[in-house]
C-alpha cells in the first residue's frame, strides 16, 4: 500500500489534546488499486493519560457519506443543532468537493471537455465546483479558456517541423 495524502491536526479542549490523523492509501484491495483511508483519533488528559482512542479504515467512496453523519451526528451530541442545520458549511455545497480524482474521472473529464460539455454541466455531472473543474482541466491537458480545445504544446515540446 501507498499513502498518497496525510493530514494531522492537533486541538486542545481545557486540559485534554486531542489528535486527528487521516492517511489516505492506494492499494490493499482485491484488484490491488482501491483508495481507503484512515483516520486515527486520540487524546490524552493533562497527565498524559489516554482518554480517546479510535481508528477507522474507509473505502474513499464512503468518505462523503460518512463525514456527513458523523457531522451531524457530533454535532447534535454538542448540542449545536441536529441535522444538517447545524452543520458551517452550506448544505448546497458538491458532494465530491475536494475529494480526490482518479485516472477514470480525468479521462472521463478530459472526454466531456473535448465533446463541449460545458463547465457547469461537466461540474453538475462530477458533483464539484465549477472552479474546481476549470482548475482541474489543464491538468489533463485542456484548456479550460477554449471549450473542445486542449492546451496548445509549448514551442520547447513541438517536435521538428511542426508548426503551432
Amino acid at each position: 500500500m501507498t499513502i498518497v495524502e496525510e493530514h494531522r491536526t492537533e486541538i486542545r479542549v481545557q486540559d485534554t489534546v486531542y489528535r486527528i490523523e487521516v492517511a489516505a492509501r492506494e492499494g490493499g484491495g482485491a484488484a490491488g488499486e482501491d483508495r481507503w483511508v484512515t483516520v486515527m483519533v486520540g487524546g490524552a488528559g493533562p497527565q498524559e493519560e489516554p482518554v480517546a482512542e479510535g481508528r477507522l479504515d474507509i473505502d474513499a467512496e464512503a468518505i462523503p457519506a460518512l463525514a456527513t453523519v458523523l457531522s451531524d451526528t457530533l454535532l447534535a451530541f454538542a448540542g449545536r443543532g441536529s441535522g444538517r442545520n447545524g452543520r458551517r458549511r452550506s448544505a448546497d455545497r458538491p458532494a465530491h468537493q475536494g475529494l480526490p480524482w482518479s485516472e477514470e474521472l480525468d479521462a472521463e473529464l478530459e472526454s466531456r471537455w473535448l465533446t463541449g460539455e460545458s463547465v457547469e454541466e461537466i461540474a453538475r455531472r462530477f458533483e464539484r465546483t465549477p472552479g474546481g473543474i476549470r482548475a482541474r482541466l489543464p491538468r489533463v491537458g485542456c484548456d479550460p479558456e477554449r471549450r473542445g480545445a486542449y492546451l496548445p504544446i509549448p514551442p520547447s515540446q513541438r517536435e521538428v517541423g511542426e508548426t503551432g
